[in-house]
């Protein structure tokens, strides 16, 4: 029996499905979906993250920025500290309606939690919303959630229904409870220890701080096996997908590298590493899959996505800034249709947790500027919470009428699709002088920064920290606002020239068979074969680029009434 028929048939035993299902050829409902995690042919998911340790950093700071990939809608959120009684619990883990379906549960919330940023969303592979991939906690602890695909054997060993942490649990309890990069790390483990994991396929986190960076692997196939690795001051890793190379088996007494117990004994016992031979114990080997884009295979997401080649391209650059890790962020070879969002994580020692930053995107980077949110700030203009478009379940009934007040706000998350959809369709024409204006905006507001925080920090420092949070929340209101009027500036002009040199064509697809309505009315879903739809073109600019290198194609005058003085 091949791999993938063997698989099958795991999954329809599970279920109770029967071998004459499989034997048929025929893979359905959940056992396809879950499949298709497995299924080598799959087009991987991209969410990144990329760090950058301080010592190669223009600041010597840590930098940390990624995005996640979901087909939602997205939105900010200040969460505030909370204090819970002692008994409270908190529900975790994924239902029926999961890629590989799973039962929720219950498990002990802490008593106290920290304030975080963070970027919400509400779908990502069937799993309960919101759901978050991390961001940045009143601690300094930054974190990135990444795909990291498991190898097919594990995912078939995924109990159905499964049940335990999912990564958007795992990322909000390390923004929740964390003190570090290292204490996220166990935090994570525990949890997946005395709860365990409930799974798409496979998952991974960068955790960081103004010292360090971790890299995590939550392995599929319900047996608890996890491991993580500290990141070298000098070291560059990009995570797309998340991955771990060479392992020690002694790991219990290095102080660079954690794991479940079983991290070892369990791939021996399966056959998939000897400890007699002469190959080292190379987890991504091991309990992973050959990368995407690995040289040795072909790939439709091209060559560019091979992490040894970027985290090399990045190393180059070195000093790295922050602008410069926005422009990363946004490099349209992976910020697209698909990306959620983009966050950087500046982290600086010595700097008071309310001026700890985090400078955020409300859709992909590549048509959104970056604006720096601190944890200071206690809440963000209702134009950047949620909105119905592109959220979950918005189709299954009226709205709430308590949410109607926010509803009626302009979304920023819609006006900057609008901006990409339109840009991504003539990218020759529009994707460098676009990029120029967005990266204008944010040379301005990184001019503001020192000023910001010396006003902030003359406050605190004089026991006024009501005043200082005042006086950032405002600060960040007016900057997300003038990002929106930004966005909507560019999105009328960019519109206006499409209308008027290309017209807006409409779509191009086959109605089902007897159907009467015009193709512009069907189901507006990705369909099999198709990218996302994005900027990149090969040959259209080069990259990895510099933050402002693009400034000559600014448009004059553009930032004069958006950006007031502070």
């Amino acid at each position: 029996m091949s791999l993938r028929r063997s698989l099958v048939h795991r999954f329809a035993t599970v279920l109770g499905l029967g071998a004459s299902l499989c034997l048929a050829g025929r893979v359905s409902g959940v056992v396809g979906q879950a499949l298709a995690v497995a299924d080598s042919d799959a087009v991987p998911a991209k969410s990144i993250a990329i760090y950058v340790g301080r010592e190669l950093t223009a600041d010597g700071s840590v930098l940390l920025g990624g995005f996640g990939h979901e087909p939602s809608s997205h939105w900010y959120e200040v969460t505030p500290r909370h204090t819970f009684p002692a008994g409270t619990r908190v529900q975790v883990g994924v239902t029926a309606d999961a890629r590989i379906p799973g039962e929720r549960m219950w498990i002990p919330q802490v008593r106290q939690t920290a304030r975080f940023l963070t970027t919400n969303y509400s779908e990502f592979a069937g799993f309960p919303p919101p759901l978050t991939n991390g961001g940045l906690n009143e601690h300094g602890v930054a974190a990135r959630d990444v795909w990291s695909p498991s190898r097919v054997e594990l995912v078939a060993m995924t109990p159905v229904p499964q049940r335990g942490l999912s990564y958007s649990d795992l990322s909000r309890m390390v923004m929740e409870r964390a003190t570090s990069a290292r204490h996220a790390v166990e935090i994570v483990g525990a949890l997946i220890e005395e709860h365990g994991y409930a799974t798409y396929g496979g998952n991974s986190h960068l955790f960081a701080d103004a010292n360090e960076g971790w890299v995590l692997i939550d392995y599929a196939g319900g047996q608890g096996l996890w491991a993580a690795e500290r990141l070298r001051p000098d070291e560059v890793r990009v995570l797309y997908p998340g991955y771990i190379g060479d392992f020690p088996t002694d790991f219990e007494d290095d102080p660079d590298h954690v794991g479940s117990a079983n991290l070892v004994r369990f791939a021996v016992e399966q056959g998939w590493w000897d400890p007699e031979g002469d190959e080292p114990f190379n987890l991504h080997r091991v309990y992973g899959r050959t990368f995407p884009s690995d040289p040795s295979q072909e790939d439709p997401h091209n060559l560019f996505r091979y992490p040894p080649k970027l985290e090399a391209e990045i190393a180059a650059m070195a000093p790295v800034s922050v602008a410069d890790m926005m422009s990363l962020v946004r490099d349209p070879r992976w910020s697209n249709d698909g990306s959620g969002y983009g966050q950087v994580a500046h982290l600086r020692a010595g700097v008071p947790s309310d001026l700890g930053v985090l400078w955020m995107s409300i859709t992909g980077a590549v048509a959104t500027p970056f604006v720096p949110l601190r944890i200071g700030v206690t809440d963000v203009p209702p134009e950047y919470k949620q909105h119905r478009y592109m959220t979950k379940d918005a189709d299954d009934g009226f709205l709430d009428t308590r949410y109607a007040p926010l509803e009626g706000t302009r979304s920023a998350f819609r006006v900057h699709k609008r901006l990409l959809y339109h840009m991504c369709a003539h990218p020759d024409a529009f994707l460098e002088p676009v990029t120029a204006d967005l990266e204008a905006f944010e040379a301005r507001l990184l001019d503001e920064q020192a000023a910001v925080e010396r006003e902030a920090a003359a406050l605190l420092g004089a026991g006024s920290a009501d005043e200082a949070r005042a006086t950032l929340t405002r600060y960040t209101e007016a900057r997300l606002l003038a990002a929106l009027s930004l966005g909507e500036s560019l999105v009328s002009r960019v519109e206006r020239e499409t209308r008027e040199r290309f017209g807006v064509p409409m779509p191009d697809i086959e109605v089902p068979e007897g159907a009467s309505w015009r193709p512009e009315s069907d189901v507006m879903t990705q369909r099999s074969g198709q990218t996302y739809h994005r900027c990149f073109v090969e040959g259209l600019g080069s990259y990895p680029r510099r933050h402002g290198s693009l400034a000559a194609q600014a448009t004059p005058g553009l930032l004069d009434s958006i950006l007031p003085d502070p």
